[in-house]
C-alpha cells in the first residue's frame, strides 16, 4: 500500500498546500480518502487512467474535503465513462446536489454507484478493506480505518479535540500510521492520546503552518522516539 498526500492544508489552501487529497495505491487500485481540490490533473501527471480508481471516501461535507469530487465527476461523466468508483458521502444527498451543478454545466451525469457512509465495516472489494468509524467534528463526519496488504492506516479526518472523540480502535487494532488533521486544536493535546496507540508512526496533516507549527514541533519532540512526520504536499508514504 502506497499513499500519495496530494493536498496537506486545513479549510483554505496555504502557499505549495493544496486542501486535503490523500490518494492511496494497492496492486495499481487506486482509491481517495477525501478530494478537496481537483484530482483529474494529478492522475494525468502521473499517468494514472481514472478507470483505475476504484473508490472515494469523503471523511464529511466540508468544502476542503470534497469540493474536487465535483470536477472528479463531471469528467467521468462525459468523459472517462467506463471508470466506476464506488463514491461514499457521508450525506447520499451530495449526489444530488452533483447532478443538479454539472446539469448547469450542461452535462448529465452518469449513473455512478453513490453510497452513503454508514459506521463499521464500509467497503472490502478484496483489495483495500475500509471501516467508518463516527467522529463529532460536525454531522456525520467519520474517520477510517483502512487495511491492505497486511498493512492498516488510520485517517482521523477532521475532529472535536482528541479527549471527545478520537477514534478509539487505534488502541486495539494497531496501526502501521496514523494519520492526524492537526488544526482544529493544538497538536500538544495529542500526546498522551498517541502514548496509548501502538502505532508504528504518526503523519500528522491538515494542518494551518502559521498556526499549527510551534506545537507540531514540540508534540514530535515529546513523542520521541516514536517515529512522525509532517504531511506535505507531493509526499509519497510507502508501508
Amino acid at each position: 500500500m502506497t499513499l500519495t498526500l496530494l493536498g496537506t492544508s486545513h479549510g483554505l489552501p496555504e502557499p505549495n498546500q493544496r486542501c486535503t487529497i490523500i490518494m492511496i495505491e494497492v496492486s495499481g487500485r487506486y482509491y481517495f480518502s477525501d478530494m478537496g481540490g481537483q484530482v483529474m490533473e494529478d492522475l494525468a501527471t502521473r499517468g494514472i487512467s481514472p478507470d483505475d480508481v476504484k473508490g472515494v471516501f469523503i471523511t464529511h461535507m466540508h468544502g476542503d474535503h470534497a469540493d474536487g469530487l465535483i470536477n472528479f465527476v463531471d469528467l467521468l461523466s462525459w468523459y472517462y465513462k467506463n471508470a466506476q468508483p464506488e463514491i461514499f458521502l457521508p450525506k447520499i444527498e451530495g449526489a444530488d446536489a452533483i447532478r443538479n451543478w454539472l446539469s448547469v454545466l450542461g452535462v448529465t451525469m452518469r449513473e455512478l454507484p453513490f453510497r452513503e457512509v454508514h459506521a463499521g465495516p464500509l467497503f472490502d472489494d478484496g483489495y483495500l478493506k475500509v471501516t467508518a468509524i463516527p467522529t463529532q467534528h460536525c454531522p456525520k463526519s467519520h474517520a477510517y480505518l483502512v487495511e491492505a496488504e497486511g498493512q492498516t492506516v488510520l485517517f482521523t479526518g477532521d475532529l472535536t479535540h482528541p479527549t471527545v472523540d478520537f477514534p478509539e480502535i487505534a488502541k486495539t487494532v494497531p496501526p502501521d500510521l496514523m494519520v492526524c488533521e492537526s488544526v482544529h486544536f493544538p497538536a500538544t493535546d495529542y500526546t498522551d492520546i498517541l502514548r496509548q496507540c501502538p502505532t508504528k508512526r504518526v503523519c500528522f496533516h491538515h494542518y494551518r503552518t502559521s498556526y499549527s507549527m510551534p506545537y507540531l514541533l514540540q508534540t514530535m519532540e515529546d513523542l520521541k522516539p516514536l517515529p512522525t512526520f509532517l504531511a506535505t504536499d507531493g509526499l509519497i508514504v510507502n508501508l
